[in-house]
């Protein structure tokens, strides 16, 4: 845990920029600064007000290190809550070094990772999951992931969980005053009313269990595994989605024996495409030890495409479906590839007989000649988002953190529903109802005063932020 009363320093910008940004927080940050920048107009940063922009030089005694600009920000009114100085230099890492070990020279400190966040969250600028966010947003690589984060930052998340603990409080309120007239036997929380309410709450709560799925996948990409016989054209498709030779393409049987990845981003959501190995019996010790991988990935991603030659038999590749395999709620489509090589009308009575066989949305394509692949990118983004979830600002659930705080309320709500069809005392269910509110209270930091859980939390962050 930080030490509240000591100044810390860190680059907070990223590499490979002409730019870079040196904070300082704490209550000698503008004294530091004092102590290494030379205003043009040479007015010292003390008397500067906040929100105030200065150029001029960082120096170390006669010597000039760089021409730099420095933003002075005077607590509370700041990132952290704090009296805040920012230095924009020249991206130079010498030149980082040079003013950092000055700072340090003065009092300063390294800060730790998310040390900034930190300090902001305890200040009171920002509740826990808007701190989490932060890092969300930084690490976010594709639209939907950042707009994830982007409403858990504006506060839109903190909202339903402010909602549902106003209402948990005024539940275990009646329920606790019952206690005080236990002896005249009165209920002030009618029994049904309460039922309804947290069958409400109840119902609130599923809902964003359930989200996470769909947050999991966006937060982390999607992973798309392509599977499928030898040779029926899995390297091709990757390529002819990917738009580049990302895999070995040959007409020999069983060329993939590794797995190979890359990233495609359809809509605002990024997909991880997998190409496996093919699924055959041989007695060849590396292809096995590919197939094997093949079932792993197939097993772990979220939608399968299922590859197979429009000129086999219903039976084969009726036979290579069952082996896959597929869990509870994993989707999956089945493509006849080199549809080019049959008439259309058998190709047509194959691709409907298949459909009534499997249950799967069957595509007809030629991933060589890139014929009807249009269709894929549709299919895959009603996968993730069947419900236009992402589209209705509904909150999405995306920290697994979160998502287990989430199970264990549900669990206690579980018991309070529980006890009040077995007619328990109020005290009992007042016990219940105050747990489901610890854990929902986890998800903001209302209930987290471990040192511990906290350093945990932000060691993820990146230095600087």
């Amino acid at each position: 845990m930080t030490l509240r009363n000591e100044t810390i320093a860190a680059v907070a910008t990223g590499t490979g920029g002409a730019i870079s940004v040196i904070r300082i927080s704490g209550e000698r940050a503008i004294e530091i600064g004092d102590k290494l920048f030379r205003s043009v107009r040479q007015r010292p940063l003390s008397e500067a007000a906040g929100f105030t922009l200065h150029y001029g030089k960082i120096v170390d005694g006669t010597e000039t290190i760089d021409d730099v600009l420095l933003s002075v920000f005077r607590a509370p009114h700041s990132y952290t809550g704090e009296n805040m100085i920012e230095i924009s230099c020249h991206a130079s890492p010498c030149i980082c070094r040079t003013i950092l070990s000055l700072c340090t020279a003065q009092g300063a400190r390294s800060a730790g990772p998310g040390e900034f966040t930190l300090r902001a969250f305890l200040a009171g600028k920002m509740d826990l999951s808007q701190a989490e966010a932060v890092a969300d947003i930084i690490a976010a690589d594709s639209r939907a992931a950042l707009a994830l984060a982007s409403n858990q930052m504006r506060g839109g998340y903190s909202t339903e969980f402010e909602t549902l603990r106003n209402k948990l409080i005024e539940l275990a309120s009646l329920l606790e005053l019952e206690l005080d007239f236990s002896e005249e036997d009165v209920e002030f929380a009618d029994r049904d009313k309460l039922l309804q309410l947290l069958s409400a709450i109840k119902k609130k709560i599923d809902e964003l269990i359930s989200s996470f799925a769909l947050g999991n996948a966006i937060k982390n990409g999607v992973p798309v595994a392509i599977a499928g016989a030898p040779n029926v054209g899995k390297s091709t498709l990757l390529n002819a989605i990917l738009k580049e030779e990302k895999a070995l393409v040959s007409d020999i049987a069983g060329t993939t024996r590794d797995i190979i990845e890359d990233t495609l981003n359809i809509r605002g959501v990024l997909f991880r495409f997998i190409d496996t190995a093919g699924i055959r019996r041989t007695d060849d010790p590396l292809e096995s030890m590919g197939i094997e991988r093949t079932y792993d990935r197939i097993a772990k991603a979220s939608i399968v495409l299922l590859m197979a030659d429009a000129r086999d038999d219903l039976q084969g590749i009726g036979s290579l479906y069952d082996s896959l395999p597929l869990r509870e709620g994993q989707r999956c489509a089945l493509l006849l590839n080199k549809c080019d090589c049959i008439p259309d009308e058998e190709l047509l009575a194959k691709r409907d007989a298949l459909a009534r066989q499997t249950a799967l949305p069957v595509f007809t394509l030629s991933a060589k000649y890139r014929t009807n692949l249009d269709r894929l990118p549709d299919f895959l983004y009603r996968c993730v988002d069947n419900e236009g979830m992402l589209s209705d600002d509904r909150t999405i659930v995306f920290n697994a953190r979160h998502h287990e705080a989430l199970v264990h309320a549900r669990e206690a709500l579980l018991r309070a529903e529980t006890g009040i069809l077995d007619r328990l005392p109020g005290d009992l269910l007042a016990q219940d109802i105050r747990e489901i509110i610890f854990h929902t209270d986890t998800v903001t930091g209302k209930q987290i005063s471990s040192d511990d859980i906290l350093h945990s939390i932000f060691s993820r962050f990146c230095i600087g932020k």
